[in-house]
């Protein structure tokens, strides 16, 4: 029992951080319907923006400024770079996005260089907040919990219950009528575009010093921000916020749990005797088909539910 409330509070964690990383492309592809495949690149470089900031001033002046720098950048992205091919379509933002991708990673290889940076947790953090069950959770674990917690409160509220939020939403479905009324267009995507980065910065000042931050954390984290904001629905911060708990708590239970599938095969007689390619499947445990359980309940999902779990409109 300690141990599945141990791999559930550790799930909750993952998860959490997987919707702060999210929920910036969630509020990018909302408002301005653009699919940044470079924003997990924005992550790593609060990450490292973070790093360099704390060797000098402390953990707290980096938790601050790295996402306004990030956020910064974006916005230059977005007015000099990504305005100019919006025009053209999808295809053209897609290819944009991917190629400022590997840009980003060459960038920070060269400034940084190829391996880890020793960016850690903030010492006064380290300390124990609570004991659960005979396991010790620091304050950091928590203070990452709550960050999450205030991100999804401070962004359903800028949305739904600002003069900014609806003005955003109405650009993107009404944008001349927006227009008529005076209000900059180029403006509040470029600030759009810019905060949702700085989202991503911010994911990755809390979240670099826990899975560690080296030049290939992009790659390792792209792919799983789509499949977040995919089940949980295009647009959608609750189901944002609902997808990543449920990714992030299977995967541990998981990966804490290595519970080998062979009494299911032998229901259906297949054993490890038959050799070839069912020797392996019977051999499979749930921790090795962790890593591909996020794509199995994509598959699914867009299967049984095309729009995620709330999203108001399919894929």
């Amino acid at each position: 029992m300690e141990v599945l409330v141990f791999a559930i509070f550790n799930g909750l964690l993952y998860g959490t951080l997987l919707f702060m990383l999210s929920s910036g492309l969630t509020l990018i592809f909302s408002m301005m319907g653009v699919l940044n495949f470079a924003h997990a690149s924005f992550f790593m470089l609060g990450a490292y923006f973070a790093y360099s900031l704390s060797r000098f001033s402390g953990f707290l002046t980096a938790l601050v400024v790295a996402p306004v720098i990030v956020g910064m950048i974006g916005a230059l992205v977005e007015r000099y770079g990504l305005r100019r091919v919006h025009r053209y379509g999808h295809v053209a933002e897609l290819l944009f996005t991917f190629g400022l991708a590997a840009l980003i990673g060459e960038l920070v290889q060269l400034i940084w260089g190829r391996v880890n940076v020793p960016y850690e947790i903030p010492e006064a953090m380290r300390a124990t907040a609570f004991t659960l069950q005979g396991l010790d959770y620091s304050i950091y674990r928590v203070f990452m919990l709550l960050v999450s917690v205030a991100i999804f409160l401070a962004l359903a509220l800028l949305l739904t219950r600002t003069r900014v939020g609806l003005i955003i939403q109405a650009a993107l479905t009404h944008p001349e009528m927006v227009g008529a009324l005076g209000h900059n267009l180029d403006r509040i995507f470029m600030l759009t575009f810019g905060f949702g980065c700085g989202l991503a910065g911010l994911a990755g000042v809390i979240g670099g010093n826990v899975l560690g931050t080296e030049p290939a954390m992009a790659i390792q984290l792209g792919s799983i921000i789509f499949v977040v904001i995919v089940i949980g629905g295009l647009g959608s911060l609750s189901g944002a916020l609902a997808a990543s708990l449920i990714i992030g708590v299977l995967d541990n239970i998981a990966n804490t749990f290595s519970i080998p599938f062979a009494p299911f095969f032998h229901l259906f007689g297949i054993t490890a005797d038959m050799g070839g390619i069912w020797n392996d499947l019977v051999r499979i445990t749930g921790s090795s088909i962790a890593p591909v359980l996020p794509y199995l309940l994509l598959v699914v999902m867009l299967i049984v539910r095309p729009r995620g779990l709330l999203g108001k409109r399919d894929v």
